[in-house]
């Protein structure tokens, strides 16, 4: 029986629940999509939370791959049996089937994977804008990545590492430090409680570095604008440790919140950072570790999500 996950809004927070889910017939400029395989982000929790606006009656899930199984009037790109992937709007990748504009479809190579593509298009997509757009990173760059053994901190520090970069990554326990040092980083700050400040400045002979990624938010955030030298830059991309704290006006210029949901809105974007996402993938400079779940225990998979009990990326597979 196809599914789908919708959230129900309760008194004491939220619940995922699994209900049936017949296909639709596509529209004008839509196709049908049978998922192989849907990715799960802490975006996700923003908006089962109701921090980021769900549209009524939209599902959860902005990433997913799978085969088209059905075309709309007027599509003109894509055909029956095409393997496509997505990232992005319009949300609802929680379902067995979905609709989809024809535009938001990427055409998938034969040897790109389902699953791997899943578990790292928002996320690459996310470390190409941060890499290119927000701050480019080349040779010489020095980076430090919160997270780094996570989703995107995974990306994020092969992907620098590739471009020249020495990176820092920062992690919470010896396990995810051993990770972190296999995808590349250069050194690990390890632990939940670490003075990075201090370790950022000694592991670059006091100077700081040039960029941060910082998906924390909370304090973290605050520590993290004391990792950068005067001329350097924040990127929030997150909160998953509490909501962002007001920023003092004489650091406020060395932080950005940049948004990849919002920049993967303008075609050329979404294009081009697709295009640099799949290149990625074929010439494994991205490589991706999963966790798979069923598509109905996308409950248990938010848990351990939020919880931290994850490194690399969550599937949900239906």
């Amino acid at each position: 029986m196809d599914i789908k996950i919708v959230v129900h809004k309760l008194a004491d927070g939220e619940q995922l629940v699994v209900e049936p889910c017949p296909p639709s017939d596509p529209g004008p400029g839509e196709i049908r999509l049978r998922h192989h395989a849907i990715g799960v982000n802490f975006v996700d929790i923003y908006f089962k939370r109701g921090l980021y606006a769900l549209p009524p009656s939209a599902l959860l899930g902005v990433e997913g791959a799978g085969v088209v199984e059905a075309v709309g009037p007027e599509v003109q790109r894509l055909k029956v049996g095409d393997r496509i992937a997505y990232a992005g709007y319009p949300v609802g990748a929680y379902c067995s089937t979905r609709l989809l504009p024809e535009e938001r479809a990427v055409l998938l190579p034969d040897d790109v994977p389902f699953a791997l593509v899943a578990a790292s298009m928002l996320k690459g997509l996310t470390a190409h804008m941060l890499l290119t757009v927000t701050y480019p990173v080349g040779p010489g760059t020095r980076l430090l990545v919160h997270a780094a053994a996570g989703g995107v901190g995974s990306i994020l520090t092969r992907w620098a590492k590739h471009l020249g970069a020495t990176v820092i990554g920062a992690v919470g326990s010896p396990e995810k430090a051993e990770l972190a040092l296999a995808l590349g980083a250069d050194a690990v700050i390890v632990g939940r409680d670490a003075d990075f400040i201090r370790e950022t400045h000694r592991l670059t002979g006091g100077t700081g570095v040039d960029f941060v990624v910082d998906g924390i938010g909370s304090q973290t955030l605050l520590k993290s604008l004391g990792c950068v030298h005067a001329s350097g830059l924040v990127a929030s991309i997150g909160q998953a440790g509490g909501a962002v704290p007001d920023i003092p006006k004489h650091l406020s210029s060395r932080l950005v919140r940049p948004s990849v949901l919002a920049s993967s809105r303008d075609a050329a974007f979404y294009a081009a950072g697709s295009a640099a996402v799949l290149q990625a993938l074929r010439s494994g400079i991205i490589t991706v570790t999963s966790r798979d779940y069923a598509l109905s225990d996308a409950a248990k998979a938010h848990m351990d999500l939020e919880a931290g009990r994850n490194s690399g990326s969550l599937l949900l597979i239906p």
